[in-house]
């Protein structure tokens, strides 16, 4: 691969983790579908952990596969590209960096709810956010493993 290329898709994942983080920063923060939008009367907050991931999974059936999801897997999910995007843009790729960076941003968000009311601090969301920025991290390390490979068996 050419420098020419290389650079355009560095550019291209620039802007892909740009976008990212406003799509992250609107869906925690502004999303008015999961009660984003002003304060609450009665807030809400957990600092037991798996507390609220025991109650999403003992109540699954009532709360239906959507809530269950949105709560459990989509607090993995919307990480994931955030350990991806960081091992990406660092020259230090290791696991542990996407682990640490993934929680302080998941806190800083928890922080940010807490303070403002909007949302919800729940320690699960911030357990479940940096599994999901971990796992992020761990996929950018096997696809470069396997470009490298890759690479280096086409130059011979």
């Amino acid at each position: 691969m050419n420098q020419k290329s290389k650079k355009k898709i560095r550019i291209f994942g620039k802007v892909m983790f740009v976008i990212y983080i406003f799509f992250l920063l609107y869906f925690l923060i502004f999303s008015d579908c999961y009660g984003r939008i002003g304060k609450m009367e009665d807030y809400h907050y957990n600092i037991i952990l798996f507390k609220e991931i025991r109650r999403f999974w003992e109540y699954r059936e009532e709360l239906g596969i959507f809530a269950v999801f949105t709560n459990l897997a989509g607090n993995i999910l919307i990480f994931l590209p955030f350990g991806f995007f960081t091992s990406l843009a660092s020259s230090v790729r290791r696991m542990w960096r996407s682990f640490y960076l993934s929680m302080g941003l998941s806190l800083c968000v928890e922080i940010f709810q807490f303070v403002t009311k909007v949302g919800s601090f729940d320690v699960d969301d911030l357990v479940l956010n940096t599994i999901g920025g971990l796992l992020g991290g761990i996929v950018f390390l096997v696809f470069n493993n396997i470009r490298r490979r890759y690479q280096t068996y086409g130059k011979k």
